[in-house]
């Protein structure tokens, strides 16, 4: 046998091993569910992708996760880049695309600028659900919707942090003031959970909440939206101006803008209303 007719069968069997090994990097590094998710299924529900908002986590969905699973819901709770709508709603398409069939995008705060653009055009979203969140029209940005009413008392918290970019340029992170956490953003949660969230905050870049929306998928796309009517982050009245200009479906709820956390049942009876409704 000469050198290369041995050769090809090795090198075929190591692009094999190459592509196995990347695959299971891949299923590795993906958000909670989203491997699992990545299946068929033969029920006809839903995957629920989810998409936090500045100033959380992933974990701000955990009482909402559990719920939905416990009703035999498959749920992804992706993670936020929170620099900036354009560039956070590629990232999140991609996990959408990885999921087999329809899928509802569930977005809390910051969130819904998100899922508004990763939606647009995308045919395997069937429903979206605004909580406590953001529904721009492409041009708005989230600072320009947040100061259409009054009530929000965010900007008097935060903190600004200076981080540096690749480029040499300087960019500026936000926070919450850990002290100014708890009333600001999480007034109905108990204090002790209020505190480990504060602590575990992911900041938002500033140009991102000025960054202006391109897309705008509730033209097109069924909506719900739950509206928290202690929320002092997005004003009230700024939720109920979005919800109705998107034609969604609204729920009022008596908590703050934690409502994922402090209501997740409520949150839970809303989603799970719009998978239901893309199932008829």
């Amino acid at each position: 046998m000469n050198g290369k007719s041995s050769a090809r069968p090795f090198r075929t069997r190591t692009a094999r091993i190459g592509a196995l090994a990347a695959a299971a990097v891949l299923a590795a590094t993906l958000p909670t569910g989203a491997a699992q998710a990545a299946q068929p299924r033969s029920d006809g529900k839903p995957t629920i992708v989810l998409e936090h908002g500045a100033f959380a986590d992933t974990s701000s969905w955990n009482g909402v996760i559990e719920r939905l699973r416990r009703d035999g819901y498959r749920v992804v709770a992706a993670a936020n880049p929170l620099r900036g709508p354009e560039g956070d709603a590629a990232y999140l398409r991609s996990i959408v695309d990885h999921v087999q069939g329809p899928v509802v995008l569930a977005g809390h705060s910051y969130g819904g600028s998100v899922i508004s653009k990763a939606a647009d055009r995308n045919p395997k979203v069937k429903a979206l659900v605004y909580i406590a969140a953001f529904i721009p029209e492409v041009g708005e940005s989230a600072t320009e919707l947040t100061g259409k009413f009054p009530g929000s008392t965010l900007a008097s918290t935060i903190d600004p942090v200076p981080y540096s970019l690749p480029d040499g340029e300087t960019g500026t992170d936000l926070y919450i003031k850990q002290d100014k956490y708890r009333q600001q953003f999480a007034a109905d949660v108990p204090a002790s959970v209020a505190a480990v969230a504060a602590a575990g905050q992911r900041p938002i870049a500033a140009a991102a909440l000025e960054e202006k929306a391109t897309g705008a998928a509730w033209k097109t796309i069924p909506s719900w939206t739950l509206i928290a009517l202690q929320d002092l982050n997005i004003p009230p009245e700024a939720q109920r101006f979005m919800a109705k200009r998107a034609h969604s479906h609204t729920v009022e709820v008596k908590a703050s803008h934690a409502v994922p956390v402090s209501r997740p049942d409520a949150v839970t009876r809303l989603i799970e209303q719009a998978a239901k409704a893309t199932a008829k």
